[in-house]
């Protein structure tokens, strides 16, 4: 059974960084895409960042470009998301995500794998 398990959510005030991290285990991720969505109170779920197995492919959402950073280390099955300059507008839950497809972490879709959250909180 794939498990995908995040770590490094908090709080924080704006203008400070956070770090996630998720661990992947108990499934080979070969060719496997990997990234973050978040959900924030009342709405719905949305992609942040994503980064190809190679890591020669990466994208972020518009809305963090330029202050989140997507990176991974296939050796140890983990992704991780850097996050400077929060505002309080990123306070969400965020997601780790895995899938095969570019085109289901970017536009949409039913994406394989997920964790179960990690609750990151900005306050002014």
């Amino acid at each position: 059974q794939v498990q995908l398990v995040e770590s490094g959510g908090g709080s924080v005030q704006a203008g400070g960084s956070l770090r996630l991290s998720c661990a992947a285990s108990g499934g080979t991720f070969t060719a496997d895409c990997m990234g973050w969505f978040r959900q924030a109170p009342g709405k719905e779920r949305e992609f942040v960042a994503v980064i190809n197995w190679g890591g020669s492919r990466q994208s972020v959402a518009d809305s963090v470009k330029g202050r989140f950073t997507i990176s991974r280390d296939n050796a140890k099955n983990t992704v991780h998301l850097q996050m400077n300059s929060l505002k309080p507008e990123d306070t969400a839950v965020y997601y780790c995500a895995a899938d095969p497809s570019w085109g289901t972490m970017t536009l949409g879709g039913r994406v394989d794998y997920w964790g179960k959250g990690t609750l990151v909180t900005v306050s002014s």
